[in-house]
């Protein structure tokens, strides 16, 4: 299958669904058709994870076209040890912490809880109600909990990101989880 683009009344055929090779290939060398493949079947997932960073639309939007940016200037630097989806995650999710971090300020909290497990499959909850919770919280809990119990990273990972120590990063994740649980009591 394919599809046709028609440009300057010249029309052009590219397949509906290049390999990641070929893609990555065709976006090295400018292509823009596949430059756009390329964020078609990225953007959507890239922007959840931006928005479930972020908390806030604009903010998220903003993140997701600085990623796009970085992700076509520093291609060339993909070497294919993973996949580009995943590769491209890391670029992205890493330009949504540092505009929220421009935004608030992450502040280290004490330990004493960092390591207590919460049991989250005691409530049966409404998804939407959980999106909105997770909204709610504090931009540092957020993106710890976001990266931790959504996008699925390890505390290491999440304090190299976020430039934070691993207790920090536990002790926001537990501080995140008890926000959580407070508002959805309320629900």
């Amino acid at each position: 299958m394919t599809r046709t683009l028609t440009r300057n009344n010249r029309t052009s055929e590219i397949p509906a669904r290049m390999t990641e090779a070929a893609l990555v290939k065709a976006c090295l060398a400018q292509d823009r058709r596949a430059q756009k493949e390329l964020y078609d079947r990225y953007s959507r997932a890239m922007y959840t994870a931006c928005y479930r960073i972020c908390g806030d639309f604009d903010l998220a939007n903003d993140a997701l076209q600085e990623g796009f940016l970085k992700v076509f200037q520093k291609l060339d630097t993909y070497r294919g040890d993973s996949t580009v989806g995943a590769w491209m995650k890391v670029v992205i999710v890493r330009t949504a912490l540092n505009k929220i971090r421009t935004q608030k300020v992450m502040e280290p909290l004490p330990l004493n809880y960092a390591d207590e497990e919460l049991d989250w499959s005691a409530t049966a909850l409404d998804t939407e109600y959980l999106e909105q919770a997770i909204q709610r919280l504090p931009a540092g809990y957020r993106a710890v909990f976001v990266l931790i119990e959504v996008e699925g990273y390890k505390h290491q990972e999440v304090a190299d990101l976020l430039n934070i120590s691993v207790g920090t990063s536990k002790s926001q994740l537990f501080y995140a989880k008890k926000k959580l649980r407070e508002y959805l009591q309320n629900v």
